[in-house]
């Protein structure tokens, strides 16, 4: 099920972003997930400046042109970038929260709006970071994913994306991995939101490991690229449709 745009009241996490840029509340996010450990993330993360993001994140970036749609664009930090680098970009969210942090953070075209909705506009990138790609949400949703970018991309456009494979969160201590091949693909996951004393309501999300991303790629009439990958199973990609 996509999701549409979030009211304030079940925003949890745009309100702990918001309420740390005001010096309010807790500074930190617990990320519940039934497939890992819960994580803790402190809030300051995603205020974070270009020479403190990681490199899939700076070489994202370099490879964005032309008119772009920043999509999932958070605290507005990688759109205000490419803004200043005069580059014509959009920003988009479900978060009413973050939208209204980007517009605070200079980024003039700004959007409280579902990726999957928007219509009548082209671009020359689709920019997918922080693991954004993972709105597809489960591997039947590549249909749906690659439809609206093929709807939404010019004719030589770009999306440009990183993601994670999970795959180590399944390893041996003998260095083999240990999958059900019964069980749904393993980075199909589902998240929980929980800052203070709130929780937001579960949600699905998509970690895609390379082969299987070219896979889908080239089944709905596009090729991917591995552009770089870390030495913690995280990638960056870009994708463009098939040249005849």
């Amino acid at each position: 099920m996509k999701k549409g745009v979030l009211s304030k009241d079940k925003d949890v996490m745009g309100l702990a972003l918001s309420n740390y840029i005001k010096g309010e509340g807790k500074s930190t996010l617990n990320v519940i997930c039934d497939k890992a450990e819960d994580e803790t993330y402190d809030l300051a993360h995603f205020f974070r400046n270009y020479e403190e993001m990681p490199e899939t994140e700076k070489q994202a970036l370099d490879l964005v042109k032309g008119k772009t749609l920043d999509v999932g664009c958070g605290t507005g930090i990688h759109a205000k970038i490419l803004q200043d680098k005069g580059i014509e970009v959009k920003a988009i969210d479900i978060s009413p929260y973050a939208v209204q942090l980007t517009k605070e953070k200079g980024v003039e075209r700004v959007a409280c709006e579902n990726f999957y909705e928007i219509k009548g506009e082209k671009y020359d990138t689709l920019l997918f970071l922080m693991n954004g790609i993972g709105l597809i949400e489960s591997l039947d949703g590549f249909a749906d994913f690659f439809k609206t970018c093929d709807a939404l991309l010019n004719e030589n456009g770009q999306i440009i994306f990183d993601s994670s494979d999970l795959i180590y969160l399944f390893e041996e201590e003998d260095g083999s991995y240990k999958l059900n091949l019964n069980d749904a693909y393993y980075g199909e996951v589902e998240f929980q939101v929980e800052y203070d004393y709130m929780k937001g309501e579960p949600f699905p999300w998509l970690f895609i490991d390379f082969e299987n991303l070219a896979f889908y790629a080239e089944q709905f009439g596009f090729t991917a690229e591995l552009i770089y990958e870390d030495e913690h199973f995280n990638y960056l990609g870009r994708i463009k449709r098939k040249t005849v």
